[in-house]
């Protein structure tokens, strides 16, 4: 075999042991280092698009640390992304529980609440969020919060909300989509234009480009149903004022 053949296979088996010896947590590791290790690790492999290695590590870790807020948090988004409502809610209120300051589980909980179409709780679950003054995106949770109003036809509420998200930050897109809706709601039409126009002017997929975006909506029409659908057509509506 030519010795430039056997430093490659060489190289090869050192980079798959010191994969190995990066995945396995250090022997006599206390449980507490362990437990975030494999927070760590679940984190990293989150941000690699690897969920279900991300979920392994994160069971890995609860089961060394079951009331680690942290860790019970970061289950409950790994269950949130993979569309298990019923699980992301209890891990998110085990987490608020854990913490009843915990901004973060709090929106997230929301987002779930908007998933199961508990708008009430929803809109419960984005307040404590928001009641948070160190919380650090608030225009988030004020757009969710505008949301759950929306589809609890609390249109003034809405308004005032997606407003609220705006403030606190100006290029932030969907709250501007959110007022459009509930201004039309409202009868409101020629805010509802005004308002629409201003979303497809900052929105970065569309940089004020209205024909683009109507024939998007007509496009995503074709697999749209319930909220979805009726969203599509309200902002079609709203494109002919």
């Amino acid at each position: 075999m030519k010795r430039s053949t056997m430093a490659i296979i060489f190289s090869a088996l050192l980079a798959v042991a010191l994969c190995i010896l990066g995945c396995v947590p250090p022997s006599g590791m206390a449980p507490s280092k362990e437990a975030d290790y494999h927070n760590k690790m679940g984190m990293a492999y989150l941000n690699e698009g690897k969920v279900q290695l991300a979920f392994v590590e994160f069971q890995k870790a609860a089961q060394i640390e079951p009331n680690n807020k942290e860790i019970v948090y970061n289950l409950g988004i790994i269950y949130l992304q993979l569309e298990d409502y019923e699980n992301a809610k209890q891990q998110f209120l085990k987490a608020v529980k854990l913490d009843p300051n915990f901004a973060d589980a709090y929106n997230n909980l929301g987002v779930t609440y908007m998933e199961l179409g508990q708008w009430n709780d929803a809109v419960a679950s984005f307040k404590k969020a928001l009641s948070n003054v160190l919380y650090r995106t608030p225009e988030k949770a004020f757009y969710s919060l505008g949301m759950s109003y929306y589809r609890l036809g609390e249109y003034d509420k809405a308004v005032h909300a997606f407003k609220d998200s705006i403030r606190r930050d100006y290029s932030f897109v969907f709250p501007y989509y959110g007022m459009a809706l509930a201004y039309n709601k409202l009868e409101r039409f020629g805010e509802a234009a005004e308002v629409m126009d201003k979303a497809i002017m900052i929105d970065p997929a569309y940089q004020g480009n209205r024909d683009k975006k109507v024939d998007d909506m007509k496009e995503r029409l074709y697999t749209a149903k319930g909220d979805e659908e009726r969203d599509l057509r309200d902002f079609l509506e709203i494109m002919n004022y």
